[in-house]
């Protein structure tokens, strides 16, 4: 079997279950308050990912991280439609959805590339996927001729926080809503941007 570990632009459709079992995995906690039950996120993320919109890392036949991304394209969870998530969860149930994955969701301005989630497999964390697939989106935005790239750490997540420190990411606003910690289970977001990238370039809206 080949172990070699390697980065690539999205994944197949075969690999939509196994990409939303990874997702999950690091995100099940806050997508559970608007989709309680497992098996219908599961199902609900394998149909409404995007995969163009990500990069992901593979270790022989596994995928074993995820970095998804948003512009003005669309984004790797954009296809979590109203239609969707009704045909899913019926109409009550979406409506509780949409209204609770809408206060989630992050809008990115022109000229930046917005980080849509990043997860490693359990059993592949601290061993650096996390820094590739996040190196390889700062490069995917400097070929793209963005200006920065940006994403949001929750603060109950500081592990994540230190690392996108290290990798060259700087804190430029912190939003708190400590009200709605019973609701999401978290308080504050800190937004982070990485801003050391080629301005020569023609930048992306």
């Amino acid at each position: 079997m080949d172990d070699t570990l390697y980065l690539q632009q999205g994944f197949t459709d075969e690999q939509r279950p196994a990409a939303a079992a990874l997702y999950d995995a690091a995100f099940g906690a806050k997508l559970g308050v608007a989709i309680p039950d497992p098996k219908q996120r599961l199902s609900i993320l394998a149909q409404g990912f995007q995969p163009k919109f990500c990069w992901v890392a593979m270790r022989g036949e596994a995928l074993v991280g995820i970095a998804g991304y948003k512009n003005a394209q669309g984004s790797l969870t954009g296809g979590i439609s109203w239609r969707l998530l009704q045909t899913e969860l019926g109409y009550r149930g979406a409506l509780r959805a949409l209204a609770i994955l809408a206060l989630l969701d992050r809008e990115h301005t022109p000229g930046e590339l917005l980080l849509d989630g990043i997860c490693v497999a359990a059993n592949m964390r601290g061993q650096g996927v996390g820094s590739q697939l996040l190196q390889q989106l700062i490069q995917y935005a400097k070929r793209e001729g963005y200006q920065r790239l940006r994403l949001d750490v929750i603060n109950t997540n500081p592990d994540a926080k230190r690392l996108y420190q290290r990798m060259g990411f700087n804190v430029t606003a912190t939003e708190s809503f400590a009200y709605l910690r019973w609701l999401l289970g978290f308080s504050a977001t800190t937004r982070m941007t990485y801003s050391h990238l080629n301005k020569a370039q023609k930048p992306k809206s």
